[in-house]
């Protein structure tokens, strides 16, 4: 990298000064509830072992409608939106509810899928449903279509201009030296040892916040998502990624079951899923979406979409996972790309640790920001100290000129 004239590494500085003083808290708060949700999953299923597991039996399990039937006897449970079945005989059937008028989405149960007996409510579903929405939105009201969406967005956008102009900023004029990029200096102090965490450090983990952010605006801006489609996918692919306009139906005279898509489901894939998940539609039609996940699946990603008409049971559409071309699956790979869990469990780790680190940068970066205004004020008391001598001293001259004249 050629060197830098001082005017130009001058501007970086402000500019990557200005952008983290602004952001800090906003990026730190983001980074640290990532890390928090990591392993949601994982805490979840433990803290909930007792429920989500139920004795095999001989008879076979209720059919989704019949499970969901059982459960008006249950209070203030709500209209069901989603139910999650699973090939394991031992597995519990998960239930989650739409949103009420006030739109409040009661907790979620856990059923028998034998005889429908209610199991419990899952614990920590509620604490991590807080931690996404201030993760993703801020908490602001209008959760995905208010302005949270957008100002975590901006966030994003300004880590991207930071980690640049930070890279730029610390290049070392021995570029090939894996010591100086990687070591920080702990025998340092003050303001010596505050910038070599924060380079040093900061560069482990640009590659992580790179990703993180580019995964992130995907969740912010339409515009952002709409071009990735546009780039990665197949033209006649990212046409239907438009609003499904044709595989909408007329309200039915009886309300929506999932039984007929069940049995669709169960026909098409041949009981080669490990687990399913169907979802009533949000507003008219009949058309339920149907995630597929294979048995061999790792990831939450790997799976099928489905559409399928409750009403008729006729299959109106299948995404299928296999038949992606490796940009398609990218794209529906965004979320495990987001939280590295693409690299398994180490890639889970190292971006949970980059996430919890964030703060150390908002820390240092604030306090080279002090040292800066001090030593820049102290060089102004000594350049203007050093400007009153002269004026004195020329003073004196003066006068003494004037004595002997």
């Amino acid at each position: 990298m050629p060197k830098l004239g001082p005017a130009i590494k001058a501007a970086l500085l402000q500019v990557h000064s200005v952008v983290g003083l602004v952001l800090a808290l906003l990026l730190s708060l983001i980074a640290l509830t990532g890390a928090i949700m990591s392993f949601e999953d994982e805490i979840v299923d433990h803290l909930n072992a007792g429920i989500m597991q139920v004795a095999p039996r001989t008879t076979p399990p209720l059919l989704p409608d019949e499970l969901v039937s059982r459960l008006k006897a249950v209070p203030d449970a709500g209209k069901v939106a989603a139910i999650t079945l699973s090939s394991d005989p031992s597995a519990a059937v998960h239930i989650r509810f739409a949103r009420d008028e006030q739109g409040t989405r009661p907790s979620s149960l856990y059923v028998d899928p034998y005889d429908g007996t209610l199991l419990g409510v899952p614990r920590g579903e509620d604490f991590f449903a807080t931690v996404r929405r201030l993760h993703r939105w801020l908490l602001v009201p209008g959760d995905a279509k208010g302005w949270g969406r957008q100002i975590t967005g901006v966030a994003a956008l300004g880590l991207i201009v930071m980690l640049i102009s930070g890279l730029v900023l610390r290049w070392p004029r021995r570029a090939s030296s894996m010591k100086m990029w990687l070591k920080p200096n702990l025998g340092l102090s003050g303001r010596g040892l505050h910038r070599s965490l924060h380079a040093v450090i900061g560069t482990w983990v640009l590659p992580v916040y790179l990703v993180m952010s580019l995964t992130g605006l995907w969740y912010s801006f339409d515009w952002y998502k709409d071009g990735v489609v546009w780039l990665l996918s197949r033209p006649h692919v990212a046409a239907a990624k438009g609003p499904p306009h044709s595989s909408r139906r007329p309200e039915p005279s009886q309300p929506v079951g999932f039984d007929r898509a069940w049995s669709t489901l169960r026909h098409e894939q041949n009981e080669g899923f490990a687990r399913v998940q169907l979802m009533l539609p949000a507003g008219p039609g009949t058309v339920l979406r149907i995630r597929s996940w294979p048995k061999d699946s790792t990831l939450e990603s790997v799976r099928d979409e489905l559409r399928i008409d409750g009403a008729t049971g006729q299959l109106i559409s299948a995404e299928r996972h296999g038949d992606k071309t490796l940009g398609e699956k990218a794209i529906a790979s965004v979320f495990d790309i987001h939280r590295g869990a693409v690299l398994g469990w180490p890639g889970k780790i190292a971006f949970m640790i980059a996430a919890a680190l964030m703060p150390l940068f908002a820390i240092t970066g604030l306090l080279l920001y002090l040292s800066r205004l001090k030593l820049r004020s102290s060089r102004q008391r000594t350049a203007f100290g050093d400007n009153a001598a002269d004026r004195a001293g020329e003073r004196q001259v003066a006068a003494l000129g004037n004595t002997k004249g």
